[in-house]
């Protein structure tokens, strides 16, 4: 049997995907930690492989204890609050920074490599850039608190002197199946296949920068396939260290993405534009797009799906299909 993978985050969307992606690598002793809050984010785990799951509240109580699974050959810390909007600061602070903070720890401490979840939030509005160098993170500037508390724990790692012995990845608009659970945090893509079955059409955000019409402001959306892919390719090159975007380089419009999902449906394009919400007009961002000049040097091969097949695959073999799993 192959030595013990801990993944915490296990259940939830991109942890779910990892697990799924790790048992195709044949990979199956594998402890899951989270917290199944939801039937709906249970289900995540449904025909998966793994040995064990821990809720987290015990496991984190048992490494404070200095108790360590045994023969643990990586570990992948995928677990977080994951909401933008998150407006309890002390639950981000315990959550997103202690929790990885112990964790890199133990694993640095026992030299088991350690993966972890930063964020493309990290970058805020995108006015320093996208670059993954860590002299760029020190000055960068989130705009909530989740972007906070994951470039306190990026900044943890660099001021350390660590990032030269883990991997981090800051994700930036991850879409796909098993998301269904994050309810507002969802993508576009699951939000407007429902608004479409409903109402005929998608609802985008006015723009309220002349420099971008309506619906053209510009995210870099990733499959989470594509992003699974990626992590388990950094996995299988233990060399590649450091802190690295996960996106796809290029940048695409919320009305290419709106276009994607009515041809997929193959039906006409429909766009209702909507007033922003004034809670997060002075903190949106109106451009993303991953830096990967870092990820090009690191040799790690990879190939990604175009943001049209990716919203088909989606949309046809998962929202369609009752909102199926992988």
């Amino acid at each position: 049997m192959h030595d013990l993978i801990v993944l915490t985050g296990g259940a939830g969307f991109i942890g779910s995907c990892f697990l799924w992606k790790l048992n195709e690598e044949g990979e199956n002793n594998i402890i899951v930690i989270d917290h199944l809050d939801s039937e709906t984010k249970k289900k995540n785990l449904d025909s998966k492989h793994f040995t064990d799951y821990l809720e987290k509240t015990p496991f984190i109580r048992q490494i404070k204890q200095g108790i360590y699974p045994k023969n643990v050959q990586a570990i992948f810390h995928i677990g977080a609050c994951s909401s933008t909007t998150e407006a309890n600061a002390e639950y981000l602070e315990q959550n997103n920074y202690e929790y990885s903070k112990i964790l890199a720890q133990w694993a640095l401490t026992a030299k088991v490599p350690f993966y972890y979840a930063s964020s493309a939030a990290t970058y805020g509005d995108g006015k320093k850039g996208y670059s993954d160098e860590d002299a760029v993170s020190l000055t960068l500037e989130p705009l909530n608190l989740y972007g906070q508390s994951k470039q306190k724990f990026d900044l943890w790692l660099i001021n350390n002197r660590f990032t030269d012995q883990v991997v981090g990845f800051k994700y930036f608009n991850v879409f796909g199946p098993n998301e269904y659970h994050k309810e507002d945090m969802r993508s576009l893509v699951v939000k407007a296949y429902e608004q479409i079955k409903r109402d005929g059409k998608i609802r985008l955000f006015k723009s309220y920068l002349p420099s971008f019409a309506d619906g053209e402001q510009k995210r870099d959306f990733i499959y989470v396939k594509d992003a699974v892919n990626l992590m388990c390719a950094f996995w299988r090159n233990p060399s590649v260290k450091g802190i690295h975007n996960i996106g796809t380089g290029k940048a695409r419009t919320w009305n290419d993405l709106a276009k994607a999902i009515f041809a997929a449906l193959k039906l006409p394009v429909n766009i209702e534009y909507i007033a922003m919400p004034e809670a997060i007009k002075d903190r949106y961002q109106y451009f993303t797009e991953a830096d990967l000049n870092k990820l090009n040097k690191s040799g790690i091969q990879y190939s990604l799906t175009s943001l049209e097949n990716a919203v088909a695959d989606y949309v046809i073999n998962y929202l369609e299909k009752g909102f199926a799993r992988l």
